[in-house]
């Protein structure tokens, strides 16, 4: 068995069953390491223990509480271990701690396991096989049925049962390849944080996925807080590099034993994001009890125990014994990742009601029940069931950011597999989004459509802002892919731009010769009016002109782009515009925002002229209005100018 593949037991069973005796007969270790334990003969804390194997591997042992009031402790350390040993007492038998550890094992995934019945000293010959026959029939409808029962005295070393148990575990851990990934992104779940005098803080628990070395960076989440990894020890031995499967104590540079606890992570920088909500599969135990929407839960993921609440995705309620999708929202902030299994408890945390799997860690808060988002998260179950992402992009028309993707796979954006039909597209800011190449196209085409249904409703306009038509036909499209497909539009001739309008190919506005005349001396008078152009019924007075025939030139010339309309009967040249939103950028950029009052003093017009003049922007697509105030947009063919 090579170092990647070390196993990790974990007891379960009743309070007072002989774990803790168990793990001391078969590896020489007391696990109760606590003053407290000792007192009081209980286990309350996770308690460890390693014994080396053949070949110079170490074989780990996790041994959790029995006690009811515990179960959450017990989870913690459940959730990373590959095989379960279940502890049975010969004189009291199969208890309610038993078949609820066994419920959690099995909602955890456990598949592999054996059972120790303890305590045959105590009781007669008969009693013993009554309980072995008790137990095959309780494992019997699980994964674990078939499991190996060992009878022994869990106090004595050499007790021929505890000899046969040690030899079987050994067995099992020399065939048993590690269940966790190495080729993903570095995951470990904290069940341990303590201090080395003189040296700094440790943190330990089951590493879930990746590996990590002697130097890594790497992010205590859901905090965010970044360390260095100091020193390594893999299964209680020192090392240079620890793996997917092993349990890991990290020495830690830049923390204090105080910003970390148990529940949070140690992960790769990428591995995790900070969340309130994600989307799940849940599987109620039967005969237990339902949840109706919108329950307070207990829920146990990794070795965090949070309080939830359950929003249905799927109906109204779950029933016991049923499955469905639910989304559970936390008061504070939480990690997971797609796959990850949990445990679900009651509002008091006094019954196990189920258990589930992580589908998506960054659910989100509205249209969660929507056909699309539904038909989104089964894409990813047919993920995490080996079916790779191309079901995910069929169920994105607008593509998914890659580093969405990378978190779906828990691996770096580099090793994904990209199907051959889909293309990764620049999305601005330094991300990228992958996206079929069937949806691009369909994005081109649907924008082509509304522009040529645009000419068919406004023949007198010379087209449309960029920024109005993606809110009309891709709003959920980041700016970047937007520009992107505009680009490709106009190089592929399907569109064509003149100024800030895009139209089709050959649609053309154009001017008698008489009309000619009259816009080029109209348009020098508004040019020369500044920031303060003369209005319509003025200009007609200067040239001598009927207002209607002003009127009717100056749209024309709108529409080529020489002129720009702000209000009925009031254009500006397009430079001062320009000048305009010069001016308007610059003092966004100091202010961040900009009222009426401020942009009134820079270009030295009336307030109501100023008003006029940012509802034109607004108008345009190159502000928005909150409150008093205006932002930029950052999706106008403004910008580029």
């Amino acid at each position: 068995m090579s170092a990647s593949e070390a196993m990790i037991i974990g007891t379960a069973g009743h309070i007072d069953h002989g774990k803790t005796s168990l793990v001391r007969s078969l590896t020489g270790i007391d696990t109760d390491r606590l003053k407290e334990e000792r007192e009081r003969g209980i286990s309350i804390e996770l308690g460890y223990a390693y014994t080396p194997l053949t070949g110079g591997d170490v074989l780990g042992y996790v041994d959790v509480p029995g006690h009811e009031r515990l179960i959450h402790t017990m989870v913690a350390g459940a959730g990373g271990i590959d095989f379960a040993l279940l502890v049975i007492a010969a004189d009291d038998g199969v208890m309610p701690q038993t078949r609820e550890h066994l419920a959690i094992l099995e909602l955890l995934g456990v598949a592999q396991g054996a059972v120790a019945l303890t305590k045959i000293d105590r009781v007669a010959e008969t009693r013993v096989r009554t309980v072995q026959e008790q137990i095959a029939a309780l494992l019997a409808q699980g994964p674990l049925g078939g499991a190996p029962q060992f009878a022994l005295v869990a106090t004595a070393a050499d007790d021929p049962g505890v000899v046969a148990l040690r030899a079987h575990l050994h067995a099992m851990a020399a065939a048993s390849p590690s269940r966790y990934p190495e080729d993903r992104l570095f995951r470990l779940a904290i069940d341990r944080v303590f201090t080395l005098p003189g040296r700094g803080t440790v943190v330990a628990g089951m590493v879930r996925a990746g590996r990590v070395e002697v130097g890594d960076w790497l992010t205590v989440m859901p905090r965010g807080m970044a360390v260095r990894v100091r020193s390594i020890h893999a299964q209680n031995r020192e090392a240079s590099v620890g793996r997917a499967g092993q349990r890991c104590a990290l020495l830690l540079a830049g923390t204090e034993k105080s910003e970390v606890a148990r529940g949070d992570w140690l992960a790769h920088p990428q591995a995790l994001i900070a969340a309130r909500r994600i989307d799940v599969r849940l599987r109620l135990l039967a005969g237990g009890e339902g949840i109706a929407n919108r329950a307070s839960v207990h829920v146990h993921l990794g070795t965090a125990h949070r309080v939830a609440r359950a929003a249905m995705l799927e109906g109204d309620d779950l029933a016991a014994g049923a499955t469905a999708r639910v989304q559970l929202v936390f008061d504070g902030l939480l990690c997971a990742a797609p796959g990850d299994s949990l445990i679900l408890r009651d509002a008091q945390a006094a019954h196990t009601l189920g258990g589930g799997t992580v589908l998506d860690s960054r659910a989100p808060a509205r249209r969660r029940r929507s056909p699309q988002r539904l038909a989104y998260l089964a894409a990813i179950e047919r993920l995490l069931a080996g079916e790779g992402i191309e079901p995910l992009l069929r169920e994105a028309p607008e593509g998914v950011p890659l580093q969405e993707l990378a978190g779906l796979c828990g691996c770096e954006p580099e090793r994904i597999p990209l199907p051959s039909d889909a293309r990764l597209v620049d999305a601005g800011g330094g991300t990228r989004r992958v996206i079929l190449d069937a949806h691009w196209q369909a994005l081109g085409e649907r924008a082509a459509a509304a522009v040529r249904a645009f000419h068919v409703e406004q023949p007198h306009e010379s087209g449309i802002d960029r920024g109005r038509l993606r809110r009309m036909t891709a709003p959920g499209v980041p700016d970047g892919v937007w520009r992107a497909l505009v680009a490709e539009l106009l190089a592929r001739k399907v569109l064509e731009q003149t100024h800030h309008a895009l139209h089709l190919p050959g649609h053309r506005i154009s001017l008698s010769p008489a009309e000619q005349g009259l816009a080029e001396t109209l348009c020098r008078a508004i040019a020369a009016g500044g920031f303060d152009p003369p209005w319509v019924r003025d200009l007609a007075l200067r040239t001598h002109a009927n207002e209607d025939e002003v009127r009717r030139v100056l749209r024309r010339c709108a529409i080529q782009g020489q002129v720009l309309q702000v209000v009925h009967d009031l254009f500006y040249d397009r430079d001062r515009i320009r000048e305009l939103a010069v001016i308007l950028r610059r003092l966004m950029t100091e202010h961040r925002s900009i009222e009426t009052a401020r942009y009134r003093d820079a270009v030295g017009v009336g307030r109501k002229r100023t008003i006029q003049i940012l509802e034109f922007f607004d108008r345009v697509g190159y502000t928005r209005r909150i409150l008093d105030a205006r932002i930029l947009r950052t999706d106008s063919a403004w910008h580029q100018e």
